[in-house]
């Protein structure tokens, strides 16, 4: 039986490590199935082995010593499968220059060339973020398959055809060429910001936030920010994020109850967090037309800014998404954008832009969709009508905070 020190070090070896140790592998082998298989044996030895000798003082260079060590073991076992991997990374290495780091960071940028590799033009975009969640965040298939809306079976296959399409099309492990970066980048802020929402509410489970994942998706935009500081919208990315995540602290209370906007503490806020992610929209925003990540952020800032919700300058909110969907035109830009006209004009106002919305497949299987709309319907009076849409949205609600807010609301409807 693991002592619970050993049980806390192996978890955040694997949270804080397993991205960087995973992305080594791959540049060192040049395959991603190989070091995905090697890392995950190297995390089952450390469960078997720190119990009974103690956890190392670097567990993480354990960990990379470990898995080193059992790839080049099936290397040698299988001499047809390590030349063909010889012949990648001779390949590899004449396509990338050495890994660099990030100046005043000691983490090198091994994890940005995975992310780039995951990238990658050649793959159809979701299987890009698809498999960037399962390899880089360390999601499993069934939390990759639940943020898409898909079975886990089809989610499995897309990772596989995605592993399959790298190596059969020898996709380099290396940060694109200049020429190319721009086309290579959005999929990887995508990717970032993807991560990011698991963490600001997780797809399922007994929590309302995964903390680890919204503070790995911020730390890799830190590194990317370093690397890359005249992209903006990798600054608006950061600075959306920031600006979100310093709401953390008040988003649930002391019994895990999930807090909505209007009722947070905003004395619970993170001031040092929204100071810095202010700063960051400033130069998201200047020198020429923002892009998508960057109107977010001026979104968030709004908000982060304001004394309370009544105070919020909700007409200019509504301008900024009425920009956002003129660039990234989606349902869900529309959702929100329905909720902040109701802010602005009032529920009947809101009410009417959600219809508008009803025939959108993807909002048809999205919970807040469906809450949001109970929520105006209840500020109308129109009872029967919002306590059908609660029980809609706690069917499809993922997270126990949120059927367990589901349930108030519609209890208190129907009492």
């Amino acid at each position: 039986m693991m002592d619970s020190r050993a049980a806390s070090a192996v978890e955040s070896v694997f949270r804080e490590e397993r991205g960087l140790l995973l992305a080594s592998l791959v540049r060192r082998f040049g395959d991603l199935d190989l070091a995905e298989e090697v890392t995950a044996e190297a995390i089952e030895a450390a469960l078997v082995r720190w119990p009974v000798h103690g956890v190392p003082p670097k567990p993480g260079a354990w960990l990379a010593t470990t898995a080193r060590r059992k790839a080049i073991d099936r290397l040698r076992r299988d001499t047809t499968y390590a030349a063909r991997l010889a012949i990648l990374q001779v390949e590899a290495e004449r396509a990338a220059p050495a890994p660099t780091a990030a100046p005043g960071d000691d983490l090198p940028d091994e994890r940005l060339l995975l992310f780039f590799t995951c990238g990658h033009p050649a793959l159809p975009a979701e299987d890009r973020i698809a498999l960037s969640l399962r390899c880089l965040a360390g999601l499993s298939t069934p939390e990759v398959a639940r943020a898409f809306l898909v079975p886990v079976d089809t989610m499995a296959k897309r990772i596989v055809r995605a592993k399959k399409k790298i190596r059969e099309a020898r996709i380099p492990f290396r940060v694109p060429d200049p020429d190319e970066r721009p086309e290579r980048l959005a999929g990887v802020l995508q990717v970032i910001y993807s991560i990011f929402t698991e963490g600001y509410t997780a797809s399922s489970g007994p929590d309302l936030q995964r903390l680890d994942l919204a503070e790995e998706a911020i730390r890799l935009a830190r590194i990317l920010h370093k690397l890359l500081p005249a992209e903006r919208e990798v600054t608006g990315l950061l600075a959306l994020m920031l600006l979100i995540h310093a709401r953390r602290g008040a988003r649930t209370g002391p019994d895990g109850r999930m807090v909505l906007l209007a009722d947070q503490d905003r004395g619970r806020w993170d001031r040092t967090m929204i100071e810095d992610g202010l700063a960051l929209v400033h130069v998201a925003l200047a020198g020429g037309p923002a892009g998508p990540y960057g109107v977010q952020a001026a979104i968030a800032a709004l908000h982060d800014e304001a004394a309370d919700l009544t105070t919020t300058d909700w007409p200019q909110i509504v301008a900024l998404y009425d920009v956002l969907l003129t660039l990234t035109p989606s349902p869900i830009v529309a959702l929100n954008r329905a909720v902040a006209v109701a802010m602005r004009d009032g529920p009947q106002a809101g009410l009417r832009l959600i219809g508008e919305l009803a025939d959108e497949p993807w909002l048809r299987g999205h919970h807040p969709y469906h809450a949001a709309r109970a929520d105006l319907l209840s500020q109308l009076g129109r009872t029967a009508e919002a306590a059908a849409a609660y029980r809609r949205a706690l069917e499809l609600a993922g997270t126990e905070p949120e059927r367990a807010h589901l349930r108030r609301r519609l209890s208190s409807l129907e009492s």
